[in-house]
């Protein structure tokens, strides 16, 4: 099985390559294959998003769903039979610019512009979610002007709905900027709805991307040679794994991308998840969320987030958006780094993880799944299918938080997650996750036990407080010392408390409730 051709379309153009390496990055596939400079190459790991380009495919109804994504880190035939828009694919062909381009300009939104396209990039994905795509005629107006509010269906309705300063930001966490400073671009994010759309014929698009749909066959599993294998079913990726025990396993490849960018590591079999149907669903049965390996990391927050709306704060911190369309959930729980901001979460909740083989399923706590660090369960032939979540229970007592360098799109010096149990005014069991204070991703037994069938309060809290700055033994590293880390794991604990207290003041990423 040979490196597989690649086809997808770039713009409105269908493009073909042959022989492309299973592990070359998709922006190296626009910018040395294709000549596409529109798109940079900032820090190669998927943290300041000058390489973002936007991804179209065809979703669930039938209709184009568009994400933004850091094309540095991704694979370039995951992208296979989907659309891809660069900052110079979404021009008018008279060169009329599209409302994001626009709005940067008139807003003053690029300095040394080296950002500046991938900015536009997150705001053109933006700009279609909330409803571009409407083509209005192009309204003369001065420079630094805005069309009419008003404006009627002589002058046409611009293309794509107002956004807020908030959703602006959320739009936004996975750009930074340099130098120009982010008011200017919040700015264009939230004017770009008063420019004239530029046509875009999702229509045709579709016919182009139908075209490029892959056949059905299953894809070969006897052969040594390089490939990329994209199974579309749990049976065919089973029987993959079993012919290549030694395959990457790639999702989203938000990790595994840096593996290839800075360790210049090199994967000549990959086989890819996020095709498989059943490892994208999420589903509930009875009082369990089962959530898909596959999954994107957004979709399975959202779940969570329905069922637990106080984990919001929490999860929208991690990385920045365009990590968590591409991530998934599955990839972040097998990665087993100690530092993911899930696994203690998902410690404290209880979840189970279900691996699956040609032999059959098993199940096992995902506590008991890190063995050392970066060493799971997983044998050769094995694949993490699902992550099994409890629903809440009325007397669900959860917080969860998280302490780094920068508020957003970073990465945790210290994580945790605690699950209470707590009727009558007494905890009675108890569920504590931690992350970066372990070699794993690890479960604080001791202070579990320190809070056990005491009664909920402050006193009890800043005991087991105490317990838990002890019961690890944390490294000092570039984040944060030995030592740091010890103390800042019990004042979480006690913040934790404090805030769930009636009429605590908000702190840094938890709203203020009240105990069951």
């Amino acid at each position: 099985m040979s490196p597989p051709v690649l086809r997808f379309v770039l713009g409105r153009q269908p493009q073909t390559l042959a022989n492309v390496p299973p592990d070359r990055t998709l922006l190296n596939v626009l910018r040395d294959d294709l000549h596409c400079t529109a798109v940079k190459e900032g820090c190669a790991s998927g943290d300041c998003g000058a390489c973002t380009v936007a991804l179209a495919e065809r979703g669930s109804d039938g209709q184009l769903s568009y994400r933004a994504i850091n094309s540095c880190i991704r694979l370039a035939h995951s992208v296979q039979g989907m659309a891809v828009f660069t900052a110079a694919d979404i021009a008018g062909a008279d060169g009329t610019l599209h409302p994001a381009q626009r709005a940067m300009v008139e807003c003053h939104g690029s300095q040394c512009g080296f950002c500046t396209p991938g900015f536009v990039m997150s705001l053109f994905v933006l700009h279609r979610q909330r409803g571009g795509g409407h083509v209005a005629p192009t309204l003369p107006a001065a420079r630094g002007s805005l069309p009419p509010e008003g404006a009627g269906p002589a002058l046409g309705r611009p293309g794509g709905g107002a956004v807020s300063r908030d959703e602006a930001l959320h739009a936004l966490s996975g750009n930074l900027c340099r130098c120009t400073g982010y008011r200017p671009i919040l700015d264009a994010a939230q004017t770009m709805h008063h420019w004239p759309d530029v046509p875009l014929d999702e229509a045709a698009l579709l016919q182009k991307l139908e075209l490029l749909a892959p056949d059905g066959r299953a894809p070969e599993a006897d052969s040594a040679e390089n490939f990329y294998a994209t199974p579309r079913t749990l049976a065919e990726l089973l029987a993959l794994r079993a012919a290549h025990p030694r395959a990457l396993l790639a999702a989203g490849t938000t990790d595994v991308g840096l593996w290839v960018t800075k360790q210049h590591q090199r994967f000549a079999q990959i086989i890819d998840l996020t095709r498989v149907a059943e490892l994208r669903r999420i589903e509930r049965a009875g009082d369990t969320l089962r959530i898909g390996a596959a999954a994107t990391l957004v979709d399975a927050f959202a779940a969570l987030a329905q069922d637990r709306p106080q984990l919001a704060p929490f999860l929208d911190r991690f990385a920045g958006l365009a990590v968590r369309v591409s991530g998934t959930l599955g990839g972040n729980v097998a990665n087993g780094s100690p530092i993911g901001d899930s696994m203690p979460l998902l410690i404290a909740l209880g979840a189970t993880l279900v691996l699956a083989s040609t032999r059959g399923e098993r199940s096992l706590p995902i506590a008991d799944f890190y063995l050392a660090y970066r060493k799971t369960a997983l044998v050769p032939d094995e694949v993490l299918a699902r992550i099994d979540v409890p629903l809440p229970t009325p007397h669900e007592w959860l917080r969860a938080d998280k302490i780094s360098k920068r508020l957003e799109d970073d990465i945790s010096a210290v994580c945790l997650a605690v699950a209470l149990q707590i009727d009558g005014g007494v905890i009675r069991s108890a569920r504590i996750g931690a992350g970066g204070v372990a070699a794993v991703p690890a479960r604080a037994i001791q202070t579990e036990a320190a809070l056990a069938g005491k009664p909920a309060t402050q006193a009890v809290f800043d005991a087991a407080a105490t317990v838990l700055a002890a019961e690890f033994e944390p490294i000092s590293d570039m984040r944060a010392s030995s030592a740091y880390r010890r103390t800042v794991l019990g004042n979480l604990l006690r913040r934790a408390w404090a805030q769930s207290q009636p009429g605590a003041a908000t702190l840094a990423t938890l709203q203020p409730e009240t105990l069951p």
